[in-house]
């Protein structure tokens, strides 16, 4: 059996800073990964508000179709500036009178 042999103490230093670095690197990659999680947890949040835009957007969409179907049938086809609630037929339409 082989004879024990004690480092000497800068050895010894030198493994501890060693096993200091690895902790060190260690704490980082556990960073990392909870980082990581936020940003996931973040565009999963960011995705939904998305869906849920998008969902809102086809209703504002659908409303306003709707309402120029509705203007279009009572006034004819014209434009309306929207400041002075002036609504201006086209020439097509007043051809139609």
């Amino acid at each position: 059996m082989s004879e024990e042999v004690k480092f000497t103490e800068e050895e010894i230093k030198q493994v501890k800073e060693i096993q200091d670095e690895y902790f060190g690197v260690q704490q980082k990659f556990g960073q990392i990964y909870l980082a990581k999680l936020r940003i996931d947890n973040q565009e999963k949040e960011i995705l939904k508000d998305e869906d849920t835009t998008l969902k809102e957007l086809g209703g504002v969409q659908n409303k306003e179709s709707e309402f120029l179907k509705g203007i279009t049938k009572k006034y004819g086809d014209g434009s309306l500036n929207p400041e002075t609630g002036v609504f201006t037929p086209s020439e097509s339409s007043e051809n139609k009178s």
